[in-house]
C-alpha cells in the first residue's frame, strides 16, 4: 500500500506526503481528484484564476492523446493547419446564434500596449467565426472541395466554476472545421468523426462512451445538430468527452462560404466542426482511478513498465546491469518503459509512487531473480503479481499490457452497466437522482420545457438520444420499441433520452 511504501523514504517528509495524502474516494470523490492531480503531479494551480500548468507527466498523456487522435485524422483525409487567436468582435457578431452562445464566456482585448484598440478583439472560445472568413477567401469552386482541416490549439472560456482538466478558463484541444459540396456528405463527416471518438476513447482510453444526438438546448450554439460521446465516471456522474456539430449552412451564409457549383450556380458550403480537449485526462483519472491514485491504461501510460532493481549487495554491478538489458529488451518489443534506478529512495517507496502515478506494470529484479532468470511484475489494476522469464520478457510483457487494456475496459463497461437503468415514473426517476446514480433511460417527448423542468427539479440533463442501443458483446441496455409517454409531461414520446448528472 502507498503508507508502508512511504514509510520506507529515506528522504524528507514532503515527498512522503505527495506520495500517501489523497483522500478516500467514498470520502470525497471531488477532493479525492484534486489530490490525484496533483500528487501525481499532472498539473498544478497557477496565479491566473481559472488556469493550470500541465506538469510534463500529465502532457505526456496529452501528447500520446494528440498522436492517437492525429494519426487517425489523417488516415481519414484530414490535415493541419493553424489559424489566430483574436478575433475582432464585428466578426463574432456576424452568426447572432453562435455570439449568443458564447457571450458570457468571452475573454476581451480592449488595448493593444500604450493604445486603446479601434475595434475590441476577442480570444477564441472556439474558431469557426476566424476559420469560416478564411474559408470564404479560399473557396471558390467545386473542385476545391472538400476542405478538411483541424487545428490543434488552445481557447479560452471565461468559467465561473473550474476544476484542473475538466473545466478551466484556457485549455488544449484538437478543433476540426470542414467544407463539404452537399448536406448529405457534411452528415456523413460529422458522424464519421463521432465514431473515431468513440474507437479512440474505447480503445486507447479504454473508456465506454454512449454515442448519440443533443437535444435541442444541448447543442452547440449555431448548429444545425450536435452529437456526443458520453462517458460516465467513477462517482456517477457523466461527462461530456467530445462533440461532432453540422453547422449546416448556418456559418456558411453568415460568412459568406460560396462556390461556383458543377451545374454553374453560387451555392453555400455545407459545414462541419468537432472537437475534444485535455478533458480528456480528468475522464482517464475518474473512470479508472482508485483510492492509491492514477490507473492508466496502457496505451495512454507515459511509462507503461517500472523497472525498480533491488538494491541489495553490489546490485550497480550485478543487478543494475540486468536491469539494462530487460529496458533494452522492452524497448525494443515497442514498450515505454522507465528503469528507476534512483538510490536515494527505497524500493518500498518507488513501489508506492509509481502505483499512485498509475504505472500499469511494475517489474522487480534482484539478485534472486537474476539467479532464477526471472523477473516478478505486478499490475497496476489488480496488484496480481506474476513471475515472468526473462529470455522471453518483450512477448510476455506486450500480452501483459494488452490483457490490462482490455480489463480496464471490461471493468469500466461492468460499472456503466451497473449504473444504467430505465426508469418508467417520474417519483421513479426524482428517486432515483437524489443520489448519483449513474444514467437513467426514459421516454422524453422532446420539448424543451420539460428538459428545463427535469433538470430544474433533478439537476439532471439530456446526455443524449443514443443510435440503436442493440444489444452486443458488452451487454448494452437495448432500445425500447415503445417508449411510451414523457417521463415528466406524459404526452407521448417517440425517443427515450439518456438522463445523468454531469460535468
Amino acid at each position: 500500500m502507498a503508507d508502508q511504501g512511504a514509510k520506507e523514504h529515506t528522504g524528507g517528509g514532503k515527498k512522503d506526503a505527495m506520495v500517501t495524502e489523497i483522500t478516500p474516494q467514498s470520502e470525497d470523490f471531488s477532493r479525492w481528484y484534486l489530490d490525484v492531480v496533483r500528487r501525481a503531479e499532472l498539473a498544478d494551480y497557477t496565479d491566473v484564476k481559472g488556469c493550470m500548468a500541465i506538469r510534463p507527466y500529465g502532457y505526456a498523456i496529452w501528447e500520446l492523446i494528440v498522436q492517437g487522435l492525429d494519426r487517425r485524422f489523417k488516415a481519414t483525409g484530414h490535415v493541419n493547419a493553424y489559424f489566430p487567436l483574436f478575433i475582432p468582435s464585428s466578426l463574432l457578431m456576424k452568426e447572432k446564434e453562435h455570439v449568443e452562445g458564447f457571450a458570457p464566456q468571452v475573454a476581451w482585448v480592449t488595448r493593444g500596449g500604450d493604445e486603446q484598440l479601434a475595434e475590441p478583439l476577442i480570444i477564441r472560445p472556439t474558431s469557426e467565426v476566424i476559420i469560416g472568413t478564411m474559408y470564404a477567401k479560399w473557396i471558390k469552386s467545386w473542385r476545391d472541395l472538400p476542405v478538411l482541416i483541424n487545428q490543434w490549439a488552445n481557447v479560452v472560456r471565461w468559467e465561473k466554476v473550474t476544476r484542473p482538466f475538466l473545466r478551466t478558463t484556457e485549455f488544449l484541444w484538437q478543433e476540426g472545421h470542414t467544407a463539404h459540396e452537399t448536406e448529405p456528405e457534411a452528415q456523413d463527416e460529422t458522424l464519421k468523426i463521432l465514431a473515431l471518438y468513440k474507437e479512440f476513447a474505447e480503445s486507447e482510453l479504454a473508456m465506454p462512451v454512449v454515442d448519440g444526438e443533443k437535444s435541442e438546448s444541448e447543442k452547440f450554439a449555431g448548429a444545425s445538430k450536435t452529437y456526443s460521446i458520453e462517458a460516465l465516471m467513477g462517482d456517477g456522474r457523466a461527462l461530456q468527452a467530445g462533440t461532432s456539430h453540422n453547422l449546416g449552412q448556418n456559418f456558411a451564409k453568415a460568412f459568406e462560404i460560396q462556390f461556383q457549383g458543377r451545374d454553374k450556380t453560387v451555392q453555400h458550403v455545407w459545414t462541419t466542426s468537432w472537437g475534444v480537449s485535455t478533458r480528456l485526462i480528468g475522464a482517464l483519472i475518474m473512470t479508472h482511478g482508485d483510492d492509491s491514485g492514477l490507473i492508466l491504461p496502457p496505451r495512454i501510460a507515459p511509462h507503461q513498465v517500472v523497472i525498480v532493481p533491488i538494491p541489495r549487495g553490489n546490485w550497480q554491478e550485478t543487478v543494475l546491469p540486468k536491469a539494462r538489458e530487460l529496458q533494452a529488451e522492452l524497448i525494443k518489443a515497442g514498450v515505454r518503459v522507465m528503469l528507476d534506478d534512483r538510490d536515494a529512495y527505497t524500493p518500498g517507496w518507488k513501489f508506492a509512487e509509481w502505483e499512485m502515478r498509475g504505472i500499469p506494470l511494475r517489474m522487480e529484479i534482484g539478485p534472486k531473480d537474476i539467479e532464477k532468470s526471472a523477473v516478478m511484475v505486478a499490475r497496476r489494476d489488480t496488484r496480481e503479481k506474476t513471475s515472468l522469464p526473462m529470455d522471453a520478457i518483450g512477448p510476455a510483457v506486450v500480452q501483459l499490457l494488452a490483457d490490462i487494456q482490455q480489463a480496464l475496459y471490461d471493468r469500466a463497461l461492468k460499472y456503466r452497466e451497473e449504473h444504467t437503468q430505465r426508469v418508467a415514473s417520474y417519483d421513479e426517476f426524482k428517486g432515483l437522482m437524489e443520489g448519483r446514480p449513474g444514467f437513467l433511460i426514459a421516454a422524453w417527448c422532446g420539448s424543451q420545457e420539460c428538459e428545463a423542468q427535469i433538470k430544474s427539479e433533478t439537476q439532471a440533463t439530456v446526455r443524449n438520444i443514443p443510435f440503436d442501443r442493440a444489444p452486443t458483446g458488452g451487454g448494452e441496455l437495448p432500445a425500447s420499441d415503445d417508449p411510451g409517454s414523457c417521463i415528466r409531461c406524459g404526452r407521448a414520446s417517440s425517443v427515450e433520452a439518456w438522463f445523468a448528472k454531469s460535468y
